[in-house]
């Protein structure tokens, strides 16, 4: 029977878990923590999925001033800047790359569901005023709304 891993009441099995980790990689500090992390609960034979998210636009009237192709152009590029990332942070490692499109919070979720995520490990910035308002708030969403555990790293 595989190990179990236990921190302050989480436990997963050790194996094949497959741990979601959304980065920035504008911000160190999205993965600085997170990724030890994420390494730690996936032991020697779990995958980390590397999350990179192109925020919407939301607006057409916005659209209309970038170039054509512009979101198409992000998502590669993203891409690319994972791949490199893995590359140089994460050699010999299992890990995968994802490129998410759309709001913060629902594409992490969306995104642990369709790889079947076991665990999701967010960095969280130390709360203050204004950053509890405007950057805590994808990690409040998500573990408010994950059907699954979600490890939350300062």
């Amino acid at each position: 029977m595989a190990p179990f891993v236990e921190m302050r009441g989480l436990s997963l099995r050790r194996g094949d878990t497959q741990i979601l980790l959304p980065i920035d990689l504008q911000d160190p500090e999205s993965w600085e923590k997170a990724l030890p992390a994420a390494r730690a609960q996936a032991g020697a034979t779990g995958t980390i999925h590397l999350l990179g998210i192109v925020l919407d636009i939301g607006s057409s009237m916005v659209a209309t001033y970038l170039p054509k192709g512009f979101e198409k152009q992000a998502l590669e590029a993203m891409k690319d800047a994972l791949d490199n990332f893995a590359e140089q942070q994460m050699p010999g490692e299992k890990v995968v790359t994802h490129v998410g499109h759309g709001h913060v919070a629902e594409t992490i979720l969306r995104s642990a569901d369709r790889i079947g995520a076991d665990l999701i490990v967010m960095a969280s910035h130390q709360p203050d005023e204004l950053r509890s308002i405007l950057i805590s708030s994808h990690a409040n969403a998500v573990v408010r709304h994950a059907p699954i555990s979600v490890l939350v790293v300062r």
